[in-house]
């Protein structure tokens, strides 16, 4: 699918701004399309290619509020959605809370958000990345699975205040698990705007190496272990930090972990967390979904809680304005100086991981955080690797994780959208084992 582009985008919004007769309309068109190769048994088995336009309209009258979206971006389809949300805003409860859309809060940020290498990618080009995998895989007796899945898209935002926001992005990411002989398993991935910058062969090769390293797992008991989380684990963790407690609506509802802590140390004084859209090492995005752009906002600050996201809504209620993060985040955890050996060196008795399964979040205040470990889970004493070990359950705070942290990693790993280190962590919870 061809890019509308800029003008053409601009265009169609227009044209539902000048249709609105609403005290204030918002309009927010997405177009793009997506292709995924998907492998297992070192056989690739699906590929797909899907293309998609979206057409989002919010209009305003007093303090009613309706939103309706649609695929019909004809003129005429464009004006009917605004009349159908228009009449579906007659019939709203007022918010009492809401007091605007937004204004443009500051101009949108040149950033790299789209690359042709990624945009031109082909499904023999992800045919042959999975072949290098495979040939990794192959050396250790394993067979590969995993996904490569491309994205190409535009995303434009207009409203009735003056907002008019418009970029096109790329995303790319090459996911692997090896299964290697003797109940070894190894993951390994790779996530960037430019698929250039994925290297397959090397992914292949360390999610076959960790899948030979784990081969014949034995049993650990349950319990309290100084614990080494590799990246994946790392960005595992944020990823469902995310969502209890860094979004100012969770905070301003009391239900944050950050509530009545906001300037306090709450983390190790090694930890530093933020988000900034516009990081070139990330999945860059200049604004949010209210076409504001999205600005670089401090959360903890060698361990002091410091911030907290804000979309337009929850803004106004304390008389501010968005930090351009009405949806979408891109969260950054500052490296240290360690590395993954010099932390396996530090370790007397410790559990090494390579990721999370089935991680949920089971307590909202102390971001209680339940699944286990997957795909590479190392016993360490004095100082070495001694042995793969058999999965573990675990239950463990996320905060009480995050103050317990001794060393952070020098190196930086993007994962699922999240820029993390290596941690080691001083004391970390195991409930059970498993079978595996």
């Amino acid at each position: 699918m061809k890019l509308l582009g800029q003008d053409k985008v601009r265009e169609l919004m227009q044209i539902a701004l000048s249709h609105s007769s609403a005290d204030q309309t918002e309009v927010s068109i997405r177009t793009g399309d997506s292709a995924l190769t998907r492998f297992a048994n070192s056989t690739i088995h699906q590929n797909m290619a899907f293309e998609n336009v979206g057409i989002s309209v919010r209009t305003v009258f007093g303090k009613k509020i309706a939103s309706m979206g649609g695929n019909d971006i004809s003129e005429q389809g464009i004006k009917a959605l605004v009349d159908d949300c228009i009449a579906m805003t007659h019939h709203q409860d007022e918010n009492p809370d809401f007091v605007s859309l937004p204004e443009p809060v500051e101009r949108i940020p040149e950033v790299k958000s789209y690359s042709d290498a990624t945009a031109n990618l082909s499904a023999e080009d992800r045919a042959k990345a999975v072949r290098e995998i495979v040939i990794e895989s192959d050396r250790v007796g394993g067979t590969a699975a995993g996904s490569y899945n491309i994205n190409k898209f535009e995303h434009g935002v207009m409203n009735s205040l003056g907002v008019d926001s418009y970029y096109q992005g790329t995303s790319a990411r090459l996911t692997c698990v090896v299964t290697g002989p003797d109940g070894g398993f190894g993951y390994a991935q790779g996530h960037s705007v430019d698929a250039s910058q994925i290297n397959p062969g090397a992914i292949g090769a360390e999610a076959s190496a960790r899948a030979y390293e784990s081969r014949n797992p034995v049993d650990v008991p349950p319990g309290d272990y100084e614990c080494i989380l590799l990246p994946y684990a790392t960005c595992d963790m944020l990823y469902d930090l995310r969502y209890v407690g860094l979004g100012s609506m969770a905070y301003q509802e009391g239900h944050s972990f950050m509530c009545g802590k906001m300037g306090q140390k709450i983390l190790s004084d090694k930890i530093s967390i933020w988000d900034d859209g516009r990081d070139p090492r990330t999945i860059t995005a200049p604004f949010d979904a209210e076409g504001i752009a999205k600005q670089h906002v401090d959360i903890f600050k060698n361990g002091v809680a410091s911030g907290v996201l804000y979309g337009s809504y929850t803004a106004h209620r304390e008389g501010k304005k968005s930090t351009g993060h009405y949806g979408g985040i891109n969260l950054i955890m500052g490296p240290g100086d360690a590395t993954v050996p010099e932390m396996i060196a530090a370790t007397k008795r410790g559990i090494m991981i390579t990721r999370f399964h089935y991680a949920n979040i089971t307590h909202v205040m102390t971001a209680g955080l339940s699944g286990m470990t997957r795909d590479g889970t190392f016993l360490i004493e004095d100082g070495k690797i001694i042995s793969p070990v058999k999965n573990l359950r675990f239950n463990q705070s996320i905060v009480e994780a995050l103050q317990n942290v001794d060393m952070v990693g020098r190196d930086l790993t993007l994962d699922d959208g999240i820029l993390a280190p290596a941690l080691k962590i001083s004391k970390f919870t195991f409930l059970s084992g498993t079978e595996f």
